[in-house]
């Protein structure tokens, strides 16, 4: 069994949170940051089960800045 270091990125929709791992493309929700990534790990664990991937590529993650008049 092989132990994988991957990404989460989680924001806030009204009262959920939803956790997505881009390297996979695997999706969850949760009513707290915690419950989100929680299931996101549970549910990118079994798909990766199902589809085992040959490689994952580290996504490219940075900030950036932009001007708005709102």
């Amino acid at each position: 069994m092989a132990t994988r270091n991957l990404t989460a990125v989680l924001h806030q929709e009204e009262d959920m949170y939803v956790a997505e791992c881009p390297e996979v493309g695997t999706v969850s929700q949760g009513h707290t940051l915690e419950e989100a990534l929680a299931n996101l790990k549970e549910g990118t664990g079994l798909y990766l089960e199902e589809f085992p991937p040959a490689e994952i590529e580290k996504p490219i993650l940075t900030t950036f800045e932009v001007t708005s008049d709102a």
